[in-house]
Order: C-alpha cells, then sequence, then structure tokens
C-alpha cells in the first residue's frame, strides 16, 4: 500500500490511539476481580426482595436487609478466643 506524508502521519497517530485504547483495556482487565455472590438467595426469597423493590425501591430494601442482617449476626463473637469459650 503506498501512503504519502499525510496519510502516513495519520495512520501513525491512529496506531497509536488504538494502542492506548488498547493499554486500557488490558488495565481493567488486570484490575478486574470476579463477582461472587456472599449469599445464595433461595427463588422464593429472590421473588420476594423484587416485589419489594418494586414497592419500596431498591435503596430502601438494601438498607433494610443490611440492618436485619447486622442485627441477626450481631450475636457473632468479635474475637477468635470467644469462639471456642475459652478466655486469654
Amino acid at each position: 500500500m503506498k501512503v504519502n506524508e499525510e496519510e502516513k502521519k495519520l495512520l501513525s497517530e491512529a496506531i497509536d490511539k488504538m494502542n492506548e485504547g488498547l493499554d486500557s483495556f488490558i488495565g481493567f482487565y488486570n484490575e478486574s476481580e470476579e463477582d461472587k455472590a456472599i449469599i445464595d438467595f433461595s427463588e422464593e426469597t429472590i421473588k420476594t426482595i423484587e416485589k419489594a423493590i418494586e414497592v419500596y425501591g431498591k435503596e430502601e430494601v438494601t438498607s433494610k436487609i443490611n440492618t436485619i442482617v447486622k442485627e441477626v449476626l450481631s450475636f457473632l463473637p468479635t474475637k477468635k478466643d470467644e469462639t471456642s469459650g475459652k478466655n486469654k
């Protein structure tokens, strides 16, 4: 393929921009993490949550679920030693 100086300059600039874009994609890929669910809800629970979101909105339901989970799990010991019943 024959190109003049202007076309060669434009091609070079295009290649530079493509390389910058590719570097960005590589950076995003390298920084990515697998999205894992912490808890697997049953289908019935998922349907109930979806209905609640329709009625009350996602923010409200998220806030309530977080409050409930924190309260239910508040009985957990805060130190590893407390799980075995031994005090050091």
